[in-house]
Order: structure tokens, then C-alpha cells, then sequence
């Protein structure tokens, strides 16, 4: 992502989370404002998983999504599980911010599809 601003944004979220600070009102919020920044972007996986990732963390109150499996499903009849974690997964949390810094490595938008989907499942 090259807007100054959404950087900003994903910087102060990850210095929040570093510090042990998770407070699910203000990442939402700060979440919200990096959703308006993205869509100048047109990309619409960034999009949804920004408004799927706040909505995750208002209705559960953490991130209960856990980092995509590396390994790609070859099937397209293999069911989709999707990575839930038992409690808040901040590591989690913290990768998916960092997909969103940079949208030109493929396997980081690819990332954000699985995050997608995970959501959705949830």
C-alpha cells in the first residue's frame, strides 16, 4: 500500500498491539478509517477483508481467525476449513495488518482471500 496515511494507520495499530494494548473499539475505528482510504485503491478483497476484519471484532470482541495454512487446497471439491482460533490470536491479527503494507506480493493478497473466506466461516 503506497497512501502515507493508511501506512500510518497499520503502524499505529501495530505498536498498540506490541505494547499489549488490544482495544477492540479503537482498532475498529481505526479500522473504519483505513477502509475509506482503500477504496481510492479499487481493490476489493482489500476492502472486504478490512469491513469483515472490523465486524470480526466488534461481534466477538478479539480476533479468533488464525494465520492461513501455507500449504494451497488442490481440490476444488476439499471443503474449506477455515483457521479458527480457541482465543484472541494477536499474531494473527498483527500478519494480517502487515498483508495490507504491501498489496503488490501476490501471496499477500492471496492471504487476505483465505483471511476472507475464514471470516465468512467463522
Amino acid at each position: 500500500m503506497e497512501n502515507r496515511q493508511a501506512l500510518k494507520l497499520i503502524e499505529k495499530i501495530q505498536k498498540e498491539l506490541f505494547k499489549d494494548n488490544f482495544e477492540v473499539s479503537e482498532i475498529v475505528t481505526d479500522l473504519k478509517k483505513l477502509r475509506e482510504i482503500t477504496l481510492e485503491l479499487n481493490n476489493p478483497v482489500v476492502t472486504k477483508a478490512l469491513r469483515l476484519a472490523y465486524e470480526h471484532l466488534e461481534n466477538n470482541n478479539g480476533f479468533f481467525i488464525g494465520i492461513p495454512d501455507d500449504e494451497p487446497v488442490d481440490s476444488k471439491d476439499a471443503q474449506v476449513e477455515a483457521n479458527i482460533s480457541e482465543e484472541n490470536n494477536i499474531e494473527s491479527f498483527n500478519y494480517f495488518l502487515s498483508l495490507l503494507t504491501d498489496l503488490d506480493k501476490k501471496n499477500n493478497v492471496l492471504d487476505l482471500k483465505e483471511y476472507n473466506k475464514a471470516f465468512l466461516a467463522y
